[in-house]
């Protein structure tokens, strides 16, 4: 009889998991070699080929003991690597190495937080964490309130969740009215649970215009979900929150503001203050897995009034009966619209404790100041155009006499020769380059061969 496949937990577990590390180790230095840069060269065509000559027979008769080895090789020479510095397109950071491991021991332990005698531990040290994050978004008045923060899968969850919430709030009747550089997720949420068409507020500047917002919101029917901008993703900028706020409160409109990029400037002493006026929004989109350095998943919605989740309670007698409950059990199915949810707080909590507040807001001056090191760069050279100065740590730039169709081309020809990634951003009529730098190991000489790669590759 063969021996049955180990268990990553219980008392056997580190003993298996020891020599299969190294061979994860061994398989992801052998793919980043094999990629040889920032992602796999030859285009998607050839990327796929190369993926199923590795794979093979996905489910074989006889299995492959080698699977572990091979697959690992090839899903990381077939990667992007958030890593590299000239991979700077998208809100895709290089996570954190102590962040990673913490991972791995939330995936070998394998909690599932949907009742409390799955996650005993877990369940506390996540209502411990998201007390503190709250507490950092809506400051110490908010922590003498009660607010609280719930843990997402990102963004899109968390804005989705806010509009349930503001929906419950306010009834079905509720209209979203968001800027025109909203991410794309609150007019979809706002299709998926039924609410009025939302309505976009012009956004001349990259911003939500403060006027235009006044008008919409005395042209409109009550009643409102405002929803602002703190990180736009084409460009990185932060909508004016303290007006918004001002306007929200005037109207009696609900506000909720998306800072999935920007939130992680809280950490920083330097940057902080560009955030203010987050703590008067009704709820708060935060993602760790942008500033933040977290392997995703690593979103969160803060909710100022913590009695907003009690419309989340939901009963399912095997997960949190009432007499349990009342023995005090803790009820975990209000924390989230998911059932089973893998321990994501671990990683965050680690990170927490490990750099501190000071630790994390260096990463976040870093990349930051590597933005200005780019664009300063760029401003300089006579042969680009700068779009502006960054907010955050997103520079737009753009050859000074290309097409739009010469953009374009550029990026792709980069993407399929594996040199570099650059976004893409359409902004007052052109397209742009856009490096959304979140490496704080990157250095000045990378930035300078990341814009002459562009510039070599431009035609005349």
């Amino acid at each position: 009889m063969s021996t049955p496949p180990s268990l990553a937990s219980g008392p056997e577990g580190p003993h298996a998991l020891r020599p299969l590390l190294d061979t994860v180790l061994d398989a992801l230095s052998e793919g980043a070699r094999a990629r040889g840069g920032p992602l796999p060269a030859g285009g998607p065509d050839a990327v796929a080929a190369r993926m199923r000559e590795a794979v093979g027979d996905v489910l074989p008769d006889n299995g492959d003991p080698g699977a572990l080895h091979n697959l690992v090789r090839a899903l990381a020479a077939g990667a992007t690597d958030p890593s590299d510095p000239l991979c700077a397109a998208h809100l895709h950071c290089p996570p954190l190495a102590l962040a990673t491991a913490a991972d791995l021991a939330a995936s070998a332990l394998n909690p599932s937080l949907d009742s409390w005698d799955q996650a005993p531990g877990a369940s506390e040290l996540e209502a411990l964490v998201m007390g503190v994050l709250a507490a950092e978004v809506f400051g110490a008045g908010g922590a003498e309130k009660g607010c609280v923060a719930l843990l997402t899968t990102g963004g899109t969850e968390s804005n989705q969740l806010a509009l349930l919430l503001a929906r419950e709030a306010q009834g079905a009747g509720v209209r979203l009215v968001h800027g025109a550089n909203a991410h794309h997720s609150l007019p979809r949420a706002a299709w998926l649970l039924g609410l009025p068409e939302p309505v976009a507020v012009p956004a001349p500047a990259g911003v939500l215009d403060p006027a235009a917002l006044d008008e919409a919101l005395n042209r409109l029917p009550g009643p409102h979900l405002v929803a602002a901008t703190a990180g736009t993703t084409d460009a990185g900028l932060i909508d004016p929150l303290p007006e918004i706020a001002a306007l929200c409160a005037a109207h009696g409109a609900r506000l909720h503001i998306d800072a999935a990029y920007g939130g992680g400037l809280l950490f920083s002493d330097r940057y902080r203050d560009r955030l203010t006026g987050l703590d008067a929004a009704d709820s708060v989109t935060l993602d760790l897995h942008k500033l933040g350095w977290q392997p995703v998943a690593a979103g969160l919605l803060a909710v100022s009034n913590p009695d907003d989740l009690a419309v989340l309670h939901h009963r399912a007698d095997y997960l949190n009966a009432d007499d349990d409950t009342e023995a005090g059990l803790p009820d975990l199915l209000g924390r989230s619209l998911r059932t089973s949810r893998r321990p994501d707080v671990l990683k965050i909590a680690v990170t927490l404790k490990t750099l501190g507040r000071s630790g994390l807001g260096r990463l976040v001056e870093q990349v930051c100041d590597h933005a200005h090191e780019f664009a300063a760069l760029v401003h300089d050279h006579p042969g680009f155009d700068l779009y502006d100065p960054p907010t955050i740590s997103t520079v737009l730039f753009r050859p000074a006499h290309a097409t739009d169709a010469a953009v374009a081309a550029v990026r792709r020809r980069l993407l399929t020769d594996g040199r570099a990634v650059l976004g893409r951003a359409r902004i007052d009529g052109r397209l742009w380059f856009k490096a959304t730098l979140l490496n704080p190991h990157t250095r000045p000489d990378d930035l300078a061969a990341l814009l002459k790669l562009v510039e070599g590759n431009t035609p005349g």
